[in-house]
């Protein structure tokens, strides 16, 4: 068997990440998130608390779960002193729908 060019494997490492059902929920959530999380700060994004609230995990759940997102470039992380706020990166997430369908 042949090695995977670095666009597959890249394509690989992405799809890894959304092989969880609340990661997916997560960006789901976060497409809307003043509908979602009324208490989100526009602009900024959503403290990991709400995130954790509303999926109902631990904390060190919910921060292995956005750190996966976020190495896999599919949110944005913001720090405000003690809290961390996530946003999409839509972008990002649409160049992995294309590079998805160039693989496949």
């Amino acid at each position: 068997m042949s090695e995977i060019p670095k666009e597959g494997a890249h394509v690989l490492d992405e799809c890894k990440a959304l092989a969880n059902e609340t990661r997916l929920r997560i960006l789901e959530w976060l497409k809307d998130p003043e509908a979602n999380f009324p208490e989100c700060t526009p602009g900024l994004g959503v403290c990991v608390g709400l995130i954790q609230r509303k999926a109902g995990t631990s904390a060190s759940t919910m921060s292995a779960h956005l750190a996966v997102l976020h190495r896999a470039g599919f949110l944005h992380a913001t720090r405000r002193g003690q809290w961390t706020y996530y946003r999409r990166d839509d972008e990002r997430i649409r160049a992995f729908t294309e590079r998805l369908h160039s693989v496949l």
